[in-house]
């Protein structure tokens, strides 16, 4: 038994000694691989409506050569210059080098954005690889491209009247119809966009009409008030029933936004220092009627266009100031400048209840004053 042992212990011995004199076989290295170059055959895009379905951008990247990858994940970014890829359009690829992007699609992403028909834009993209798994992540140089957004057919058809009412039990003129005007009238603020000021009553009924007196068209709501509907949402044409749109559950003062190339509306609680006023009248020195209050009217009193907007063609003074007055005769409340003491405030700027006197045009001469509680701004037009 004892021999047994010794010739186990000695093969043993022996086995160890021989595993021990092998080569240990190395371990694989993998150089890392290099960040992709990107490049494009045109730095500036802007095709025409009629391009729509054609490529407008081919986008080009260098392989970063993965030693042990079989197939690389590529993720294309666009964004606005100056975002740092912050809201950035994206698409992944696996395995080839170039994409080509047809107009639509480049269009659609910058009308997303906001972006302006017809106006260039800076753009910047760049291409980051990977292993499938997102390990040893490689971004390429940002390449710089301009491109141009061009016109297409808004979502929601404009009103035939180039007008847009509301009406309803939101409003203070009720159901009644015709509505009141031009307090329940939006004011047309580009193409494709009416916006108004309104006083609404909470959890209320209301609809918008492209002709005031007439119930047989109109546009409805299609986002439910249990979706945000009341601040919010989509709406669509309709010749026939169609959903009320809901008041905000809180009664105030509303900036109220109707987007028909997104087809998109959008409800904004506003205040204003002395609330919207129903009438308007300029005095001050820069005026023909100097600072007597009450001041000449006609002449003086601004003609009010919409539920926003209000304007006046006038001689200025200048050298002087001025303010707006919603009861003519007294000084006990009044519109004037956020800032006065801006670069051009003569022509333009912020309004706002109980601001300061408003300085007059830097040369004598008529002017049409306009003034946009909308957008919280008046401006002089020579």
């Amino acid at each position: 038994m004892k021999l047994f042992n010794k010739i186990s212990s000695f093969a043993l011995a022996a086995m160890l000694a021989f595993a021990s004199c092998e080569k240990a076989e190395d371990l694989k290295t993998f150089a890392d691989g290099s960040a992709p170059v990107l490049s494009t055959p045109t730095a500036t895009v802007a095709p025409n409506a009629s391009d729509s379905n054609k490529v407008s951008l081919i986008l080009n990247w260098t392989d970063p050569k993965y030693a042990s990858a079989t197939t690389t994940k590529y993720i294309l970014e666009i964004d606005s210059t100056n975002r740092n890829f912050s809201r950035a359009y994206s698409k992944t690829f696996s395995g080839k080098l170039t994409d080509s992007i047809i107009a639509k699609d480049l269009n659609a992403v910058m009308l997303a954005w906001g972006f302006e028909f017809n106006k260039a834009y800076d753009l910047d993209v760049r291409v980051i690889s990977s292993h499938a798994n997102n390990n040893e992540r490689k971004i390429s140089n940002i390449l710089k491209i301009r491109a141009t957004p061009y016109k297409i057919p808004p979502k929601v058809a404009l009103p035939v009247t180039q007008r847009l009412f509301i009406i309803g039990g939101a409003t203070v003129g009720g159901w009644n119809n015709p509505v009141p005007v031009p307090s329940q009238e939006f004011a047309r603020i580009d193409e494709t966009t009416w916006g108004g000021v309104f006083q609404l009553s909470s959890s209320q009924g209301y609809l918008l009409l492209p002709e005031n007196g007439s119930w047989g068209t109109k546009y409805v709501t299609t986002t439910p008030t249990n979706q945000g509907g009341d601040l919010q949402g989509s709406f669509q044409f309709s010749t026939g029933p169609g959903s009320d749109f809901t008041s905000p559950a809180t009664t105030g003062l509303y900036k109220f936004t109707v987007d028909f190339q997104q087809g998109r509306y959008k409800l904004e609680p506003i205040s204003i220092v002395n609330g919207l006023p129903n009438d308007l009248f300029m005095v001050g020195g820069a005026t023909p009627g100097g600072w007597n209050n009450p001041v000449p009217v006609p002449q003086q009193q601004l003609t009010r266009r919409n539920s926003a907007q209000w304007d006046i063609t006038l001689n200025f003074t200048s050298g002087q100031a001025y303010l707006l007055l919603p009861v003519n005769g007294s000084w006990g409340q009044k519109y004037g400048a956020e800032n006065a003491g801006a670069p051009n405030a003569g022509l333009g700027g912020k309004i706002k209840g109980e601001g300061a006197d408003i300085p007059a045009p830097p040369t004598n001469g008529s002017y049409k004053f306009t003034v946009d509680f909308y957008k919280g701004e008046y401006k002089l037009t020579q």
